[in-house]
């Protein structure tokens, strides 16, 4: 059994997030990668208790890295959430 720490790892603030945020009211985290919708709804409503309406999920791939002068490494894979909120509001600050 993961914990819920271990499915929703922090807040992914860029600006982008941020403007969906305002417009929109949906928050964006980086979550394991082996989770699935359910998991992280379950997750952000026990963590932040609120109700969670939608829960879209996206694979993004790791960055090209150059290490030292001649070879080149990559960053980890990881996993993006876009959760819609029906009741609630949460403020990153004060959460986390």
């Amino acid at each position: 059994m993961k914990s819920i720490y271990d499915i929703v790892k922090e807040p992914c603030l860029t600006e982008k997030s941020n403007q969906l945020q305002e417009t929109q009211g949906t928050l964006t985290f980086k979550v394991a990668p082996e989770a699935n919708k359910i998991e992280i709804r379950k997750a952000v409503e026990q963590l932040f208790d609120v109700k969670v309406s939608s829960v879209r999920t996206v694979a993004m791939r790791g960055k090209k890295k150059r290490v030292g002068a001649k070879s080149v490494g990559r960053t980890s894979d990881w996993k993006k959430a876009y959760i819609t909120l029906s009741e609630g509001k949460i403020n990153y600050l004060d959460e986390l």
